[in-house]
């Protein structure tokens, strides 16, 4: 609400609203969290939720994304349910425990996304273990088979696996943001979204140490796209040397990775990935 009062120019509100919250983050970490970064019951959702809605003091984040993690290690599974589900890769991957995200999305086993897969699911279902293995419901009376909520990784796969995400600042994809981050074994991924200005793709594959990503930028639109674990004189883009021209505004070394300005197109980068 505060942001939309601010994009609405109506700065009373906006003041309003950012008071409001401020008051609602202090009462919310002088009831549920410890002065050790411990949320709520210490479960998987508290952390999510807590972290994903930046809920916690700067100096409490890290220490709560790695009460998180941990869980998640020890346990090898989730513990979510409807309202900590959506939220939970993407914490662990923002917070830089990308391998324990993956990690979830890869297990077979209840509770899981592939175990309703292993039993024959096409559809999300409502209940982890809807069906049990020996055919028989969970719930009868209450066990959906085509439910949207655990869906929702859908969305991690999108925004992180194949790395389409939006620009806050440039709503509507006019300006997208392409930053895949591979793991969990993963050796290719592919992806696209509709927009209003048209296609955005991103589609990348690995092999023998060599990473490909393919990127369609549509009309009127620009991209920032960040190539991970990449050193820049080692990249190509459509078989030549990255540099600057047809349809690349810029380049630079961010860390370990490469980010690339671009108009609308389609561009292939290629490189070897760095360990």
């Amino acid at each position: 609400m505060q942001r939309i009062a601010q994009v609405l120019g109506r700065r009373d509100d906006a003041a309003r609203y950012a008071d409001l919250l401020a008051h609602v983050k202090d009462a919310f970490v002088r009831e549920y969290v410890t002065r050790t970064g411990r949320v709520g019951e210490n479960t998987q959702t508290a952390y999510a939720l807590a972290l994903q809605f930046d809920l916690l003091p700067e100096d409490l984040r890290a220490a709560a994304a790695q009460r998180l993690a941990a869980d998640v290690r020890t346990r090898k599974h989730l513990t979510t349910g409807f309202l900590g589900t959506p939220p939970l890769c993407h914490v662990l991957s923002r917070y830089g425990y990308l391998d324990e995200a993956y990690m979830l999305l890869d297990r077979e086993e209840y509770p899981s996304w592939l175990y309703p897969v292993k039993q024959g699911a096409t559809t999300i279902w409502e209940r982890w273990d809807g069906l049990k293995p020996d055919g028989t419901f969970q719930d009868v009376g209450m066990n959906s088979f085509n439910h949207y909520a655990y869906g929702a990784i859908g969305d991690w796969m999108y925004r992180v696996m194949a790395g389409i995400d939006l620009d806050e600042q440039a709503p509507a994809y006019k300006h997208v943001l392409i930053h895949p981050r591979p793991g969990g074994g993963f050796t290719s991924v592919k992806a696209r979204h509709e927009t209003m200005y048209g296609r955005v793709a991103s589609e990348w594959s690995i092999a023998d140490g060599r990473f490909e990503l393919a990127v369609e930028v549509p009309a009127n639109t620009r991209a920032t796209v960040t190539l991970p674990r990449a050193r820049l004189a080692g990249v190509t883009e459509g078989g030549a040397p990255l540099a600057a021209g047809n349809g690349i505004a810029a380049l630079r070394q961010d860390g370990d990775g490469v980010v690339v300005e671009v108009g609308s197109g389609q561009y292939r980068f290629a490189y070897r990935l760095e360990k």
